[in-house]
């Protein structure tokens, strides 16, 4: 995901702030947190949270990115209730011990895995879905039965002044805080012992977070982002490829860490590729997409110059027209910019589309892998075995075949980064899971204490022991 912030310096860490996470850390100590029922209560409470001010949640992402209602539900609102529904369903069995075969060599006995939660978690969320990406976390941090400190991105002020407001309503005050604020408040909060880091956002930061991390010896998960490729086969259905690929790409106005960031495609198929591509842009999003109210803006100013300046001397076969001051640049299509152009070096995080020719699948496939691995990565192909090759071929946090970002709703698929694409996964059980300690347990009786483990040591007892 593409968030460029200035490197985040050291700071002593502000009273107040420190209070609050020494006050969470006390909410843990009473183990409180651990009960079903108040993992319950508390999701039951983030549910209500979100339905009571739906409303509101809308009117600030569409403050912040001119997010329509209907984008506004699907990805954040109605999003983050169903993954609610689904972790309330499924806690209890989640919670119940696993058992573990036991070797014969220690029965009688049983043993088996407990999940515990790590303690008080800090959570720093992204501005492009800036509700969803700090609530699917505390989601799956509030089932694993842990405290949290919550930091909404600073980009997206509108949403970060509600959930700052909103939370303190409807949780437990003294299990979890909201700090607002820019790259002072994140560095304090960095340098505090958490339990756990989770982090979504660019790899800049990552890295910082991760750094952060290490010193306290603390799991972390970073969601980062990287360039998804997207190939399209010739044997493929066109029309469908073309109506999913607009979507997935140009909702949010392209700020999505999992949309498409580029096309490959044979150099036979191109034409007529581009200009369904070219139809179905103008069909979804009008002639004008600057008046179209489904369309939505850049981040800031400077998200936004720095997506015109990737268009210069680049050969734009669509859009490419902007407003600055509006924040605003239409969905735009560029065809062959070289492959170091910035384009194709950097996550572009917007409204840009590059498509690149090839003379075969093997190499598409192989331009994919001389790149660092992908949180997604997608192909429309009705031929098997090239579904087959690419899968095997591909290493990716996540594929998908034959349509773009809607694998996301799945929340029983984990959801997750592999090498500079970030690390660990969360959704459903793997959020939970991200958010808990597998505490692994043996039980032995006091019946049958076999004399062969203890000293003075034979060679019959050595000969038993190879044989167990």
């Amino acid at each position: 995901m593409s968030e460029v912030s200035t490197p985040f310096h050291q700071a002593n860490f502000p009273s107040s702030n420190a209070t609050n996470i020494d006050e969470l850390k006390r909410t843990f100590a009473t183990g409180q947190t651990k009960s079903y029922q108040w993992r319950v209560e508390q999701l039951t409470a983030l549910k209500l949270l979100i339905e009571e001010n739906s409303k509101a949640i809308i009117c600030a992402l569409h403050t912040d990115l001119g997010k329509c209602e209907t984008e506004s539900w699907l990805a954040e609102i109605g999003y983050s209730v169903t993954d609610i529904k689904g972790n309330l369903k499924r806690l209890k069995t989640w919670m119940k011990p696993t058992k573990i075969s036991t070797p014969m060599i220690t029965q009688p006995g049983k043993c088996y895995t407990i999940s515990e939660p790590l303690g008080v978690a800090l959570i720093i969320g992204a501005w492009n879905y800036p509700f969803q990406l700090v609530i699917t976390p505390l989601i799956a941090a509030i089932a694993a039965g842990n405290c949290a400190v919550i930091k909404p991105s600073e980009l997206s002020e509108a949403t970060s002044a509600l959930i700052a407001k909103m939370v303190p309503k409807y949780l437990d005050t003294a299990a979890f805080k909201v700090v607002e604020g820019g790259k002072e408040e994140t560095t304090a909060l960095l340098a505090q012992p958490f339990d756990k880091y989770f982090y979504t956002g660019g790899d800049q930061v990552g890295r910082i977070v991760m750094a952060a991390a290490a010193q306290h010896l603390s799991p972390v998960t970073l969601e980062l982002g990287g360039k998804s490729p997207c190939v399209v086969d010739g044997d493929t259905n066109l029309d469908v490829t073309v109506r999913r690929i607009v979507w997935g790409k140009w909702m949010n106005a392209g700020q999505t860490c999992v949309a498409p960031d580029y096309i490959l495609i044979e150099e036979a198929y191109l034409a007529e590729f581009s200009q369904r591509l070219i139809a179905e842009i103008k069909k979804q999003y009008g002639k004008d997409p600057s008046q179209n109210k489904d369309y939505g803006r850049i981040i800031n100013q400077r998200h936004c110059s720095r997506l015109i300046n990737y268009l210069e001397g680049e050969n734009i076969i669509y859009g490419g027209k902007h407003d600055l001051d509006n924040k605003f640049l239409e969905p735009t299509v560029v065809v062959q910019p070289s492959a170091n152009s910035a384009l194709m070096k950097e996550e572009i995080f917007g409204p840009i589309l590059p498509i690149m020719t090839f003379n075969n699948k093997q190499q598409m496939l192989h331009f994919i892998n001389t790149k660092s691995k992908p949180l997604a990565a997608y192909v429309f192909t009705s031929n098997a075995q090239f579904e087959a090759e690419f899968i095997e071929q591909v290493s990716a946090g996540s594929i998908c075949i034959n349509d773009t970002n809607i694998f996301l709703a799945n929340h029983d698929l984990p959801f997750g980064g592999v090498g500079t694409s970030g690390m660990g996964q969360y959704h459903g059980k793997s959020g939970f899971d991200t958010f808990s300690h597998t505490k692994s347990v043996m039980k032995r009786s006091f019946k049958f204490d076999a004399a062969i483990r203890y000293a003075p040591f034979s060679q019959f007892k050595l000969m038993l022991l190879k044989k167990f």
